[in-house]
């Protein structure tokens, strides 16, 4: 794999689109899906083998710069999943901002740390 390109994230995801598609292939039991399968894992196999390596990164800085904003999207839900047992989440009606408050603390007045607003809520 010398002056290879090598595997990244967008070869990652790659090969969990084809895994997938893949399967539907199965499911649904039309050949032009499979064959889209076999495409993308050779546009994987492509990619990890090939020299031109400013190309590539360039393929996967925009591949990151579209999925970044979303995996925060998807993690920061599950996070706020997570801690909803012991926190309540409220929206500042000045900059709209997420702002997290313990739960069962009663009638409270919660300050916005970005703009300063100053609102009355029950946790």
């Amino acid at each position: 794999m010398i002056g290879r390109y090598g595997p990244d994230q967008l070869n990652m995801a790659l090969i969990i689109l084809a895994i997938l598609v893949g399967i539907l292939a199965n499911i649904i039991k039309l050949n032009i899906i499979t064959l889209l399968s076999y495409l993308l894992l050779i546009l994987v196999i492509f990619r990890m083998l090939s020299r031109n390596l400013n190309a590539r990164r360039r393929e996967n800085d925009r591949f990151l710069k579209f999925w970044w904003p979303v995996k925060q999207k998807i993690k920061s839900f599950f996070d706020r999943a997570k801690s909803s047992r012991n926190y309540r989440f409220f929206r500042c009606p000045g900059c709209r901002n997420t702002l997290r408050v313990p739960r069962g603390k009663g009638k409270i007045q919660i300050t916005c740390p970005r703009c300063g607003e100053r609102f009355i809520k029950r946790s």
